[in-house]
């Protein structure tokens, strides 16, 4: 009996659809039932070969090999998932395998997991598709009565298999070029090179900015204060003779007269659902969670509890066939913390989105992140977990209610001809405000005020302050301007400005976050607070790297050509040409360059393995020493931030040592050994960390990417 053979993308991706599919009989990296086999990759399984796949001489790296061109490119296993690949191997070998359905993510990326699964294989099984943006039982058993013809996304393969080999022509060579022509573990990539720069440029809009004092009035009255307004509506000035002037003439005048009364009725509607950028936005600004942080804890949600929609998506919207689920994932979070938002929706029948939200267009490879029909068991979610999950079913209820209403009042107060406005609010419709138990601040009702009315004014004084520069970059806002760099894009042609917008910026929705760590990573930036520095080896590598490869226009002009080839009206050899071009133009430009790169952060401690002096570097979650050495790879933990609190001021310690001699220390100037701290924290009933704890800790903390070369080459570039 011939059998259909599902490939997943992840072993828990793997085990709901062979649930479904009644594939209970375990085998070696598979589950079998009557009609299907469901296999499973662990993400990627085949990766592209290193530079020395394609010949001994490049295991050295040296400026006269660059660049360095495959024709063609080899894929080759990932050595750590060799095991698997020959489990999915072997069954796509079994006789009775008449055909593949890849099942795995639904976008660019998941098509190049599986059909470079299927190309190592030299499978040639007719393949059909599952295109799904939740793994519920009912999604499941849906897209399996919908399979589509693998044809139809052979493009969309095309354009993955470009966007990986451009990355590695590109990335492989600048990197390399860059690290032998000045000594220094330096990388580069079309996404991870401009999101440093725009970090750069603001800090340098930062540095640059010189601060302007202005100036304003305000009136004082017994029944509202008044601002002062000019004949264009502004309410500052930067003459500060002028305000002084109108100070003066209108101290000597103790009444105005109320000349205007506007009430002018306003909506807000409900704020879009979210994406995966808004979403960790939103995370980042409510509890500083990094972009990584929130990406798994809303895997965990997705694949492990099955209680949301497919999280790497760059939509906010839903198409026109969810219509007919959105009653049963209201009806699935009928519990304690939504109950009553919930029944107000359910109360008024047929669930009705606000205006915008069912929008076919808008739609990409998968609709916004919203809850599944999936009832969770919200005791099981850890703090994290049931925090994030909060947070999506409020945005998602919060599109049934109607729109926030308000009256809006203006009353405008001539006093010896200058004229002052005072503005109210009075709510009249809580609307989509009622899903968040708002405490309504914003409603400030003005007194009743009529036209011709008289004020006596108590005073009129004169208001001063000082314009701000741009805020510093936190990780929230950096992938805000990941997402739309358009203001980093000056002197780029309206198209491509225009194309960045349209296909969401830098980067993906998927691999942001890394790009984001990998900057941790090498170096290049750091952490004080909340807010990102570049450090003094991200500035210089801006100034070593070439241009083309600083600025977001590369990626939009790669995407726009990405975008042709997906849809089959560009040719992928077409594309791979220019890149190649590009990268051999890349690499002349580092060579002949006769700049110099200096460590700046050198001690006077040596490589115990090398003997060179050692670098400090401040990693994300504490300080390290790595070997200068880009070939030795040592490194070690001088310290590290914790969660545990200073006993005087309560801010996090820093752990500093290593074994017995370990010591807490806090910036108040507070020290305190480990062991006294164990001590201490055991006698106020603390749990004292065990030594799996420490190691499970230790496994969570940022290592540098400062390994040996071969390794160091495989997370180099963006996706």
């Amino acid at each position: 009996m011939s059998k259909s053979l599902v490939l997943a993308e992840k072993p828990s991706v793997a085990r709901d659809i062979a649930r479904v599919l009644g594939c209970h009989k375990k085998g070696n990296g598979f589950l079998e039932g009557t009609n299907y086999i469901v296999t499973w990759a662990l993400g990627h399984l085949v990766t592209h070969a290193d530079p020395e796949g394609y010949g001994a001489e490049y295991k050295e790296w040296k400026l006269e090999h660059l660049p360095i061109v495959p024709e063609p490119f080899k894929i080759v296993p990932i050595r750590q998932t060799t095991k698997q690949l020959n489990a999915v191997k072997a069954q796509l070998r079994r006789q009775d395998v008449t055909e593949v359905i890849i099942a795995t993510d639904a976008g660019r990326e998941g098509e190049l997991v599986a059909r470079w699964i299927l190309a190592q294989a030299k499978s040639k099984k007719p393949i059909k598709r599952l295109w799904i943006s939740s793994v519920t039982d009912k999604a499941i058993k849906d897209g399996f009565k919908n399979l589509k013809p693998g044809k139809q996304y052979e493009h969309l393969y095309e354009a993955a298999v470009a966007r990986a080999e451009a990355d590695w022509v590109v990335g492989i060579n600048a990197t390399r070029a860059l690290t032998v022509k000045y000594n220094a573990q330096l990388s580069t990539g079309r996404v991870q090179t401009p999101t440093l720069a725009m970090i750069a440029e603001r800090e340098k809009q930062i540095n640059e900015f010189k601060p302007k004092a202005y100036y304003g009035l305000q009136a004082i009255t017994e029944e509202a204060k008044f601002t002062w307004v000019d004949a264009k509506g502004q309410s500052r000035s930067f003459d500060k003779a002028f305000i002084e002037q109108a100070l003066t003439k209108l101290d000597q005048v103790h009444s105005g007269e109320i000349t205007e009364v506007k009430t002018t009725p306003k909506s807000q509607p409900a704020p879009p659902l979210f994406d995966l950028t808004e979403l960790q936005k939103e995370a980042h600004k409510r509890w500083s969670w990094s972009a990584k942080e929130t990406l798994s804890t809303l895997q965990n949600l997705y694949e492990r509890y099955k209680i949301v929609t497919y999280p790497r998506t760059d939509s906010k919207h839903l198409t026109t066939d969810m219509k007919s689920t959105l009653i049963d994932r209201i009806k699935a979070v009928d519990l304690p913390p939504f109950r009553k938002a919930a029944n107000a929706i359910l109360r008024k029948g047929t669930p009705q989105p606000q205006k915008g939200v069912i929008d076919d267009k808008r739609v990409t490879d998968h609709h916004a992140i919203i809850p599944t029909e999936e009832t969770p068991i919200l005791q099981d979610l850890s703090d994290k977990e049931r925090r994030l999950y909060e947070l999506i079913v409020n945005r998602f209820l919060a599109v049934f209610f109607g729109a926030f209403r308000y009256d809006q009042v203006t009353a405008e107060l001539s006093i010896g001809g200058e004229m002052f406005k005072a503005k109210g609010r009075t709510v009249t419709d809580e609307g989509w405000k009622k899903v968040y138990d708002f405490d309504e601040e914003e409603t400030s009702t003005l007194p009743s005020f009529t036209k011709g009315q008289q004020l006596k004014v108590r005073a009129v004084t004169m208001t001063e302050g000082k314009t701000t520069p741009p805020a510093r970059f936190n990780e929230g806002t950096l992938l805000a301007a990941m997402e739309n760099p358009t203001q980093f894009m000056q002197g780029e042609s309206k198209a491509l400005i225009q194309t960045i917008g349209e296909t969401g910026g830098l980067g993906t929705v998927a691999t942001r976050a890394d790009v984001i760590e990998r900057l941790f990573k090498t170096f290049v930036i750091e952490k004080k607070g909340n807010d990102l520095y570049t450090t003094s080896k991200g500035r210089q590598l801006l100034e070593l790297v070439p241009e083309d490869l600083k600025s977001p226009a590369l990626t939009a002009e790669w995407e726009q050509k990405l975008t042709k080839i997906a849809a089959g009206k560009m040719k992928k050899s077409d594309f791979m040409v220019d890149m190649i071009n590009f990268s051999k133009n890349a690499v002349n430009e580092i060579k002949n360059d006769d700049k110099k790169f200096k460590h700046d952060n050198v001690t006077g401690r040596t490589c115990p393995d090398c003997g060179k002096l050692l670098l400090e570097v401040n990693g994300k979650r504490g300080k390290m020493h790595v070997c200068q050495d880009r070939e030795c790879g040592y490194k070690r933990s001088i310290s590290r931030q914790t969660n545990a609190r200073c006993p005087q001021c309560k801010k996090r310690l820093e752990l500093r040592g290593e074994g017995d001699g370990q010591i807490f220390v806090c910036s108040c100037g507070h020290r305190e050994k480990l062991s006294a701290f164990e001590k201490r924290r055991k006698a106020s009933g603390g749990k004292k960390a065990t030594k799996r704890d420490v190691q499970k800790y230790l496994k969570k903390q940022d290592e540098p990417e400062n390994t040996a070369m071969a390794d160091a080459l495989k997370k180099l570039f963006d996706k």
